[in-house]
């Protein structure tokens, strides 16, 4: 017999573990597959992915690690090496040199460019294409409302964001 996590019922059980396990070794894979084909961890691949994504290719440092989830003393260690290697900026504002605002480089917008493909393909075979559409519609059912109730300020993600300052 299985695991079953003590004050749960069976299913209960098997749902947890295996979100829980999902958490845990997915990252590992995805991370794994970046460094491999694009020199770069899927936490940098997620900095660079969230740069993009926002109003004029740049946040505030304190945004960033919001929207990737990150401590600042991580995010700065990450974009130091980023910067680097020349994908992305610090730059201070006007007014306030304390507040550093990162801005992705035409470089970085390149090695993201080059990377995604494998990555979204990889994401499709570990996670994608093992889901029928009524399972990716449960997967999404059930995961949507738990990641507004971890993030209710909804810091995470790709919303709309502007470098400010």
């Amino acid at each position: 017999m299985a695991y079953q996590v003590p004050r749960m019922d069976e299913l209960q059980s098997r749902a947890w573990l295996a979100l829980v396990w999902t958490a845990e070794l997915l990252p590992a894979a995805l991370d794994a597959q970046l460094q491999a084909d694009s020199d770069m961890t899927h936490f940098e691949f997620m900095v660079l992915s969230t740069l993009q994504q926002a109003k004029g290719a740049a946040l505030r440092s304190t945004d960033l690690a919001a929207a990737v989830n990150s401590t600042m003393p991580r995010l700065s260690r990450v974009i130091g090496k980023l910067a680097e290697r020349g994908l992305v900026e610090r730059r201070g504002t006007e007014g306030d040199a304390r507040v550093k605002i990162v801005h992705l480089t035409t470089a970085g917008r390149r090695e993201l460019v080059r990377a995604v493909p494998r990555h979204i393909a990889r994401v499709k075979e570990l996670v994608i294409d093992r889901l029928t559409s009524d399972e990716l519609e449960g997967v999404t059912a059930a995961l949507e409302p738990l990641v507004e109730r971890l993030d209710p300020q909804q810091r995470v993600g790709f919303g709309e964001r502007a470098a400010s300052g």
